[in-house]
């Protein structure tokens, strides 16, 4: 397959991946319009009225748990791509590999040292 058709398929596949969401939010519009109701706009838990407000701060503990979520989402990042380079590059692959997830488990073992992951 040559590039020309590559991307003529990905503008195909596009215009039709648009298409397919034009078409499906019109059936919606037509089939019944949103019903305006007083309830559908009060912020609500499990269908009782929340007594915080819904703009609150999130205490400062939680950015310890975001911060470990990213950086474990970004070594499964960088992992896919070298996971499909890794049979032509070979053990220098490996080892750059290994290096990553050292320096990721000396994060880890640092958080757990300073007590991220004790419940509070």
């Amino acid at each position: 397959m040559s590039g020309t058709q590559q991307y003529l398929l990905l503008l195909g596949m596009a215009l039709g991946t648009v298409g397919v969401v034009l078409s499906l939010y019109g059936l919606a519009r037509i089939m019944g319009p949103a019903q305006r109701e007083p309830g559908k706009d009060v912020p609500a838990s499990s269908g009782v009225l929340s007594r915080d407000p819904v703009w609150g701060r999130y205490h400062a503990r939680y950015y310890g748990y975001a911060l470990l979520f990213l950086a474990f989402d970004m070594e499964m990042a960088f992992m896919y791509p070298w996971a499909v380079v890794y049979k032509e590059v070979g053990m220098v692959a490996l080892l750059d590999m290994g290096v990553f997830l050292a320096i990721l488990f000396l994060g880890l073992l640092y958080g757990w040292s300073q007590g991220a992951f004790r419940r509070q």
